[in-house]
């Protein structure tokens, strides 16, 4: 029996315009007045997921940044895991070597050195997970969509390393040529030690504190509000949803996820352009989750 739903954001909840659709809200609000929480669990920093929330007037407890942050409804933080200043610079240095673009999410907000690179990270995105639009609308909506969040934009990177006031969350570095060019950084990167190197997409990897993992949290919540894992119900797309998705009892992957995703999931929906979520809720309602078992 579901007891507790937690979704993924980009890829997953989100649809190709990176807005929450009306029968993905529609759904969550029907499963919360029959009683079961949701969740989100992203990549993103609380600043770039909430109002995203706010837009269809929901209000749930955020996993951030893989969950190297927990916030309950009310927006207050109920766990910290970050990385540390020797470490972070030893990242940093890796990722200024391979020449890559990379963002810094802090406990003050998300820093890029490079506004231009930042939109193209977003337009790429949109644009290789939805086939109908083309890169110049991906553009458009990307720099629309960032006008939301609360991104802060800096020239050096060493100088909020060096601020001892700010608490590093996590890093994500990208490159265009996806997993050619990431995954030797990837490699080199988990020689540091007490890492969790994920992506959210196949141009980036997402750098965390080894205990900054969605499974970990999602653990965490259902402790505490006393839910076995055998009735959290998760949805997601992508490698860094692999640790939550391994550990529920209804765990579904996306139409348009990641071949790993689909390995570990239980059961398979449609695509984030589809309403994958709100078809997945409402088979609980219906009772027929047997309709959607993953038989691979």
């Amino acid at each position: 029996m579901v007891k507790l739903i937690v979704s993924d954001m980009d890829g997953t909840l989100l649809n190709e315009k990176m807005q929450i659709s009306t029968a993905n809200a529609s759904a969550i609000r029907e499963a919360e007045k029959r009683g079961i929480p949701f969740v989100v669990a992203t990549g993103r920093g609380y600043t770039e997921a909430k109002p995203l929330l706010e837009e269809v007037e929901l209000n749930c407890p955020i996993i951030t940044l893989n969950g190297a942050q927990v916030y309950d409804e009310h927006g207050t933080i109920l766990k910290t895991a970050g990385i540390d200043k020797v470490t972070a610079r030893k990242i940093l240095t890796i990722i200024r070597e391979n020449n890559l673009y990379c963002e810094i999410t802090t406990g003050k907000g998300i820093f890029s050195d490079n506004r231009a690179k930042r939109i193209e990270s977003v337009a790429s995105l949109l644009f290789e997970t939805n086939p109908d639009t083309t890169y110049k609308m991906a553009v458009v909506l990307a720099a629309a969509r960032l006008e939301i969040m609360n991104i802060h934009y800096i020239d050096n990177y060493d100088k909020l390393i060096e601020d001892e006031t700010i608490d590093v969350l996590k890093i994500i570095a990208f490159s265009q040529d996806g997993a050619k060019t990431l995954n030797p950084i990837s490699a080199e990167l988990n020689m540091i030690g007490d890492l969790a190197i994920t992506s959210s997409f196949e141009n980036n990897i997402e750098i965390n504190h080894i205990e900054a993992q969605k499974g970990i949290a999602v653990r965490e919540l259902a402790d505490r509000m006393d839910i076995d894992l055998e009735d959290v119900m998760t949805f997601g797309d992508n490698i860094n949803d692999l640790s939550m998705l391994e550990i529920t009892g209804y765990s579904f992957a996306m139409e348009n996820g990641a071949e790993e995703a689909k390995r570990v999931a239980r059961y398979l929906t449609s695509s984030n352009s589809e309403n994958g979520v709100a078809e997945g809720i409402s088979l609980i309602f219906n009772d027929r989750l047997e309709e959607k078992l993953n038989v691979n």
